[in-house]
């Protein structure tokens, strides 16, 4: 059997080899592309002998699963499986597993991070003080009494939501489904936006999610709210928040994702609104994370070896 890792995934050869092969029957034959590439005529060259492919964020197009002919699994090493054909896998009856949990401190993490850095203006603190300058127009804002709203209440939106509870803050969560989660309340995503001057986003991306937050939604946020997006990039419509942001509806936003993966064309209409914090796609990528992800990717194949595959998407 032919597993074929298609892409670097952040961990280092020698480490990511003794992983696979800890977790790997010694009937599989382990072949390892260290470059990530985009083409999708090499990307079939690469894939079109392999059983099981492992790829974390790397597109996959309807193209490239049908020219890998004798795929039968496909393990994601990665937690959302939107740049997948799930419909065609299904329809070629290739299993498709993911690494859900893996990034859950990671992305929140940076939740706060992001966050913080915006709320005490960090970058602007950096540049005054090394032109000597002072703390002049720099006076920022404490995390603590804020109405702190979470919107999806899956392992990150929960973890997020009790760190926000231990800054002090005062939690209310949406969700389809709720659960117990002391010190927070669900109410409808209506009065979450309406009373929160934080929203954070933690909800997949799919039909339903698609532009979630939309002209009309920002419109019930309060003034002083700040919108963080760490899920993915199309949950929020970009151009209406550039406009809330530039006509001061809401007061900031911590943006991690867009429509494409980084790089981003400068023309972006977020990289040309008013208080707002950008980073390329890294709320997942720290070094504990990328080795959590590679420990589950391989325990999806082993699982699936055995007759009982796990994270089935």
């Amino acid at each position: 059997m032919k597993l074929v890792i298609i892409e670097p995934l952040g961990v280092e050869k020698e480490q990511l080899l003794k992983i696979a092969e800890e977790k790997l029957s010694k009937d599989v034959e382990i072949v390892y592309y260290d470059t990530r590439v985009t083409d999708t005529e090499t990307l079939i060259e690469r894939g079109k002998d392999a059983d099981i492919l492992v790829v974390a964020n790397l597109p996959l197009n309807e193209e490239v699963i049908e020219g890998c002919e004798k795929l039968k699994l496909l393990s994601v090493a990665f937690t959302g499986v939107d740049h997948i054909p799930l419909d065609l896998c299904k329809e070629k009856g290739i299993c498709v597993c993911n690494c859900a949990g893996y990034s859950t401190a990671a992305v929140s993490d940076l939740v706060f991070g992001m966050l913080i850095s915006l709320y005490r203006r960090l970058a602007q603190c950096d540049t005054a003080v090394r032109n000597q300058g002072t703390k002049d127009g720099l006076v920022g804002f404490e995390l603590e009494a804020k109405k702190f709203g979470v919107i999806g209440a899956g392992a990150i939106g929960t973890r997020v939501a009790r760190i926000a509870k231990a800054f002090g803050c005062e939690v209310y969560i949406y969700s389809r489904t709720e659960k117990e989660i002391e010190g927070a309340q669900f109410v409808s995503m209506e009065e979450l936006l309406s009373v929160c001057d934080i929203v954070s986003l933690h909800v997949p991306l799919n039909k339903e999610t698609t532009h979630l937050i939309d002209k009309g939604k920002l419109a019930l946020m309060k003034e002083n709210a700040v919108l963080i997006n760490t899920a993915r990039g199309p949950v929020v419509d970009s151009e209406a928040l550039a406009e809330a942001l530039n006509e001061g509806k809401i007061a900031g936003a911590c943006v991690d994702v867009f429509e494409k993966e980084p790089p981003v064309e400068a023309s972006h209409p977020l990289f040309h609104a008013k208080n707002i914090l950008v980073t390329p796609h890294v709320a997942f990528a720290t070094k504990e994370a990328m080795v959590k992800r590679a420990h589950i990717a391989f325990e999806n194949v082993r699982a699936w070896e055995n007759g009982k595959p796990q994270n089935v998407m």
